[in-house]
């Protein structure tokens, strides 16, 4: 079977930087707020070109603290799109605001800034837009409606870590960005992390206090806070693969370009579009077909693993039906009926990419 993803097999390429690195840590004896975590938040800083990162648990966690740190609660809204993993509204449903789902571009998938003008209130207080799938959302009409606005940009940059658009990377296009480094993603630790970015000192001031239990100094706790930290292990684990990170994001690329180049006129599929003003990192390659259902049960008899992300858009779901407003979101449901995900990674060889080219083909009748 060709899988969705092989973590053995690129942890086998960097064993010996992994190893050494987990090594180091067990020697310290220290395992919570070291020399790990400050060196890897400082890299990633200057890897983003941002001068303010800050380490957390999740990539949950780094959305929820976002908004706790500004100030975002009940009676506020959030503007979000419904076609995406239900951790981005859950952060605005744990500061109990309301997320406000909005519809998507049908090429991108990402959130369509028309459907966010359409859903500003007085109690619209933050645009949260997420990088699905390794793109850029669009940025520049988001900005320009949060200035007119007087709003906030939240980026959720679970999926995209790397992906850049109009010459800037994901995390700094906006107020902050928030990363996940679940490990199935582009960057990812052996555990759950999560991280931060800003521009903004004092809003890093506060989060960095809110991560750490309220605390900035022993014993002395200005807020409530979360125990919510970015351990020393998976600190170290990340800043070996931060120096693999934009390999890992090449190769990516060069398997969504041997499937554009293999899928290209195929009837009833449509492949996703090239990323003009920016680089697409490729966290999933997602197709749209029709009748997905029959073609996965095809792509599993022929050996190729497959994925739906997402079968249900969040307003469909029922931890959130009840935050619905009722707009109607039919791209976002259309295309949770058509979309299925190919397996991506850096090892992915060329040889398996041919044969799930091929099982897509078949499974098209061609």
């Amino acid at each position: 079977m060709i899988p969705m993803l092989s973590l053995p097999a690129q942890h086998a390429d960097i064993a010996g930087e992994l190893e050494a690195a987990v090594t180091e840590v067990l020697a310290s004896g220290r395992y919570i707020l070291g020399e790990q975590v400050a060196a890897f938040e400082a890299e990633v800083a200057d890897y983003l070109g941002t001068a303010h990162t800050i380490g957390c648990a999740s990539g949950t966690d780094a959305l929820h603290l976002a908004l706790r740190a500004l100030e975002i609660g009940p009676g506020d809204e959030v503007i979000t799109t419904a076609f995406t993993f239900a951790a981005t509204a859950e952060a605005v449903r744990h500061v109990g605001a309301r997320p406000v789902f909005v519809d998507i571009d049908p090429h991108t998938l990402n959130l369509a800034p028309e459907r966010v003008a359409d859903a500003i209130t007085p109690r619209t207080r933050v645009i949260l837009p997420v990088h699905l799938f390794g793109r850029a959302a669009d940025m520049a009409p988001l900005r320009a409606l949060a200035g007119r606005h007087g709003l906030t940009i939240v980026e959720d940059c679970a999926q995209a870590f790397g992906a850049t658009r109009q010459g800037r990377r994901v995390g700094t296009l906006a107020t902050v960005g928030c990363f996940s480094f679940f490990p199935t993603k582009n960057l990812g630790a052996c555990g759950d992390g999560g991280l931060i970015a800003t521009a903004d000192a004092e809003l890093a001031a506060r989060l960095r206090a809110l991560c750490n239990h309220g605390s900035t100094e022993r014993d002395h706790h200005e807020a409530v806070g979360y125990n919510s930290r970015l351990d020393e292990l998976q600190a170290a684990i990340l800043r070996v693969k931060l120096r693999h990170v934009d390999a890992f994001n090449a190769a990516r690329q060069r398997v969504a370009q041997a499937y554009a180049d293999g899928l290209a006129g195929l009837p009833g599929v449509e492949t996703p579009p090239p990323a003009p003003d920016g680089s697409h990192v490729y966290h999933q390659y997602t197709i749209l077909v029709p009748h997905r259902d029959a073609v996965r049960h095809t792509l599993h008899a022929a050996g190729v693993a497959s994925a739906v992300y997402y079968p249900r858009p969040l307003h469909r779901q029922p931890a959130f039906v009840d935050d619905h407003d009722g707009r109607p979101l039919p791209i976002a449901e259309r295309v949770a009926q058509r979309c299925l995900s190919l397996p991506i990674y850096p090892e992915l060889s060329e040889t398996q990419v041919g044969e799930v080219i091929t099982a897509i083909r078949r499974a098209m009748g061609a």
